[in-house]
C-alpha cells in the first residue's frame, strides 16, 4: 500500500519542524555546565538560597597569597646565563690586527689590554639591558654556565656591563698610558657575553615551585557552605570562588553530559508540546495558522535569548529583561487565556536558566497574571503605560512578599532588584513598537489598528458615505447590531464593528445598482438578464476585496469582505428566474456568491446582521411578531444552508444573537406616540401660574 504526502502531511511536518526548531535554539541558549548561577562579594548578603557542596573540591588560594609564597620560594634563585669564551678571544686577535695596522699602543699597553680584556670575558659581559632587569629583579646572583655546562654563580656586583668594562681598564692602566689607550676605540672590542638561558631558567623555577600548594584545605560533599542573608566572609568568599572554579573545571563523563542534555531537551520539549496540544485543543484557529505559530515561538525563543545574553554577557539581573512583554503582546492580537498559557510555558522553559528558579516562577507567574488582566483590550497607548505600572507594583508586592517569607525581616532585604524592576517595567513600554512591526511582518491586527480602521472620517469611509450614501448606513446598522451581539457571546466586538464598516465597500463601484441607494427611482437590474443582474450583484464581493487589498487593509478585514454572503444563492434573481423557466434547470454557479464560508465567530455574527438588517428594510408592517419572525426566519434560513458549518459558534450562541438583533431591530422600529395637537382655547382660559393649560 502507497503511501501518499497530501496537503495535510506536509502543514502537519511544517509544524512539527517548527517545534522542533524551538527546542533545539532555546537548549542551545541554555547556559553550559560550566556556568556558575552565582554572583558574590566581600561583605555583601549572600542573596540566594542555601549552598552545599555537592561535590568535593579544594580551597584554592588567594592570588596574592599565592605570589607571596611564590616570591618567597624564589627568593634563592638564581637566573641561568650562558658564557660565549670565544667572544673574548676573538676580540683580543682584532686588537691585535689593528694595532700591528695603525701602531697606535706600545707594546706595554698592548700586552695590559690583551690582560685585562681576557680577565674581564672571563668574568662575563652583560648588556645593559639585561643588567638593568637583573637589578629591577632585585637579583643579587646568576648562575653561569659555560660551554662544558660547568655551572658556577656569581655575585651581580662582579659582572660588567660594556660601559664599566671600559671604565675598569682606564681606570687599571698604567700611569700615563689613558690617552694612548683611548686612541684605539676600545669600546669597539667590548661587547656582551653573557646570553640569558630561558630554559634551563624556566626548569629551575618549575622544579623549585612544583611543591608550592594551590590549595589550603577541602570542601567535602554536603558540607555547607553559605545560606541566605549571611554576609560573605574573605574565608566565605575565597571557598565560593574555589566552588565556582571547580564547577568551572569539572569534566563530567561522556554518559553524565548525554544525560544532562537529554534532560534538558525533554523538559523543554515537555512544555513546548503541552502548549502545541493547548492550541490544537482550545485555538485551533492559532494552530491551523502557521505565521501564528511562527509569531509566538519568536516570541518565547525572544525571551529565552534576553535571559542567555543578560546571563552570559552581563553581571545585570534577569528582571531587568521584560518578560511582561510575552503576554502584552500576545493579548493585543489573541486572548488573555492563549497569552497567560504562552507566558506560563516560557517562564517554565526559562527558569532552568536562572540562579533562583523558586523566586522567578513565583513572579513571573504574577506578572502574567496582572499583564493579561490590566491589558483587556489595547485601544490606547496610555492603557500600555497603566499596564506597565501596573506590572511594577505588582513586582513590589511579590519581591517584598517573597523576601519576608524567606528572611522574616525587611532589614536584610536587598534593594537593588527595584531598580531592575522599574527599567524592566519601562521597557515594557517599547512593546508597543513591537506591536507595529509583528502586525506588519505577520499579517496580524492589534486594537489600536482596529480602532484607527472604525475612524468614520478617514478618507475611505468619507468616500463611502459620498458615493454610496444608502450602502454606508446599511454597514452602520449592521456594524451596531453586530457589535452588541459580539458583546453578548463574548466575540471580538471591536473587530466584528470594523469589519461590518467595510464589508459592503465593494458597492462603490456600482452604488445605483442596489436598491438602498436608489432612493425610490428605477431598478436599472429589472432591465438586465437574470444572471447579468446576479453577477453584478455578486460582483460587489470582489471588488470590495480588491478596494480593500488597494487601501491596505489587513487579511483579517478582507475575510469578513469575502464570507459575508458565503457561497449562498443571490435569492431574487434565482428564484425570479426560477418562476419564470419552469423545467429549465439554471446554473447555479452564476446565482451563487464565491465564498469562502465564515470562518470564525466574528464572521457568522456579520453574515446574520448583515442578512437581518436588510430584511428588515423590507417588512410592511413592524410588530413584535413580525420583527421576531423575520429574524428566525433568516438565521435559520442560514443554519439549514450549512453557513455556519465551518464556525466555532454553538446553538446557544446562535439563540443569544437572534434575541440580541430583535432587541435592537423593535428598538429602531418601534411605534412612536402620536403627540396630541394644541386645540384652539379661550383667551380667558389662564391658569393660576400664567401659563396656558
Amino acid at each position: 500500500m502507497k503511501f501518499r504526502i497530501t496537503q495535510e502531511h506536509l502543514k502537519n511536518i511544517t509544524k512539527i519542524g517548527l517545534f522542533a526548531c524551538v527546542v533545539a535554539i532555546i537548549i542551545k541558549l541554555y547556559p553550559s555546565e560550566k556556568h556558575f548561577k552565582y554572583n558574590f562579594e566581600i561583605g555583601k548578603p549572600w542573596k540566594y538560597e542555601l549552598v552545599t557542596a555537592s561535590f568535593d573540591f579544594p580551597i584554592y588560594k588567594d592570588p596574592a597569597q599565592i605570589q607571596q609564597e611564590k616570591d618567597e620560594i624564589l627568593k634563592n634563585y638564581t637566573p641561568f646565563f650562558y658564557i660565549d669564551n670565544h667572544i673574548g678571544a676573538k676580540q683580543v686577535q682584532e686588537l691585535i690586527l689593528k694595532n700591528k695596522q695603525q701602531n697606535i699602543l706600545t707594546q706595554n699597553n698592548l700586552n695590559y689590554l690583551i690582560k685585562r680584556i681576557n680577565e674581564i670575558y672571563g668574568t662575563g659581559i652583560l648588556s645593559i639591558e639585561q643588567y638593568n632587569n637583573l637589578i629591577a629583579e632585585k637579583r643579587e646572583r646568576i648562575s653561569v654556565i659555560d660551554e662544558k655546562r660547568v655551572t658556577h654563580t656569581i655575585d651581580i656586583t662582579d659582572l660588567y656591563t660594556p660601559k664599566t668594562a671600559y671604565e675598569n681598564i682606564l681606570e687599571n692602566a698604567p700611569f700615563g698610558s689613558e690617552d694612548n689607550i683611548k686612541n684605539i676605540k676600545l669600546n669597539y672590542f667590548l661587547e656582551s657575553n653573557l646570553t640569558f638561558d630561558s630554559i634551563t631558567s624556566a626548569v629551575t623555577q618549575q622544579e623549585l615551585l612544583k611543591n608550592l600548594s594551590q590549595t589550603s584545605g577541602i570542601i567535602q560533599t554536603g558540607e555547607r557552605i553559605i545560606d541566605k542573608g549571611e554576609i560573605v566572609s574573605k574565608e566565605t568568599y575565597q571557598i565560593l570562588k574555589s566552588l565556582k572554579i571547580a564547577t568551572e573545571q569539572k569534566q563530567d563523563q561522556i554518559e553524565q553530559s548525554v544525560l544532562v542534555i537529554i534532560g534538558k531537551v525533554l523538559i523543554v520539549s515537555l512544555f513546548i508540546v503541552l502548549l502545541a496540544l493547548y492550541f490544537y485543543l482550545f485555538r485551533p484557529r492559532i494552530f491551523e495558522n502557521f505565521s501564528n505559530l511562527l509569531f509566538i515561538a519568536l516570541l518565547i525563543i525572544l525571551m529565552a535569548l534576553l535571559v542567555s545574553i543578560t546571563l552570559r554577557y552581563t553581571e545585570l539581573s534577569i528582571y531587568i529583561v521584560p518578560f511582561a512583554w510575552l503576554p502584552v503582546i500576545i493579548r493585543v492580537f489573541f486572548d488573555s487565556r492563549t497569552a497567560l498559557f504562552a507566558h506560563l510555558v516560557s517562564t517554565m522553559i526559562i527558569s532552568f536558566m536562572v540562579p533562583n528558579p523558586f523566586e522567578f516562577v513565583i513572579l513571573q507567574t504574577a506578572i502574567g497574571m496582572t499583564a493579561v488582566s490590566t491589558l483587556k483590550d489595547m485601544t490606547q497607548r496610555a492603557q500600555l503605560a497603566q499596564t506597565a505600572l501596573w506590572v511594577f507594583l505588582t513586582y513590589i508586592v511579590g519581591y517584598i512578599a517573597f523576601m519576608l517569607i524567606s528572611e522574616g525581616a525587611i532589614a536584610q532585604i536587598p534593594w537593588q532588584p527595584f531598580l531592575y524592576f522599574a527599567l524592566s517595567s519601562l521597557i515594557l513600554l517599547f512593546a508597543y513598537g513591537l506591536i507595529y512591526i509583528f502586525e506588519k511582518i505577520f499579517g496580524l491586527v492589534s486594537s489600536i489598528t482596529l480602532v484607527e480602521l472604525t475612524n468614520v472620517n478617514s478618507d475611505l469611509m468619507m468616500r463611502f458615505a459620498e458615493t454610496a450614501p444608502g450602502t454606508f448606513q446599511h454597514s452602520l446598522q449592521v456594524s451596531n447590531l453586530a457589535t452588541e451581539a459580539a458583546k453578548k457571546i463574548n466575540a471580538n466586538s471591536l473587530l466584528v464593528r470594523t469589519g461590518a464598516l467595510y464589508h459592503d465597500i465593494g458597492k462603490m463601484k456600482n452604488p445605483q445598482m442596489f436598491t438602498e441607494n436608489q432612493q425610490g427611482g428605477k431598478n436599472p437590474l429589472l432591465e438586465m438578464d437574470l444572471e447579468a443582474a446576479a453577477a453584478v450583484i455578486i460582483g460587489h464581493v470582489e471588488e470590495g476585496v480588491r478596494i480593500a487589498r488597494k487601501k491596505g487593509l489587513p487579511d483579517t478585514i478582507i475575510n469578513f469582505i469575502q464570507t459575508h454572503h458565503g457561497n449562498s444563492k443571490v435569492r431574487y434573481f434565482y428564484n425570479t428566474f426560477v418562476n419564470k423557466n419552469p423545467g429549465v434547470t439554471p446554473n447555479e454557479a452564476a446565482f451563487c456568491y464565491p465564498g469562502p464560508l465564515p470562518n470564525t465567530k466574528e464572521t457568522a455574527i456579520l453574515m446574520m446582521a448583515d442578512a437581518v438588517e436588510a430584511c428588515s428594510r423590507s417588512l410592511k408592517e413592524y410588530t413584535e411578531e413580525s420583527i421576531d419572525k423575520m429574524v428566525e426566519n433568516m438565521i435559520n434560513m442560514q443554519i439549514s444552508d450549512g453557513m455556519f458549518k465551518d464556525t466555532p459558534i454553538t446553538f446557544h450562541d446562535v439563540e443569544i444573537v437572534k434575541s440580541v438583533f430583535k432587541e435592537k431591530i423593535k428598538n429602531i422600529f418601534h411605534h412612536r406616540i402620536t403627540y396630541p395637537e394644541i386645540k384652539k382655547q379661550p383667551e380667558n382660559n389662564v391658569t393660576g401660574n400664567g401659563e396656558n393649560q
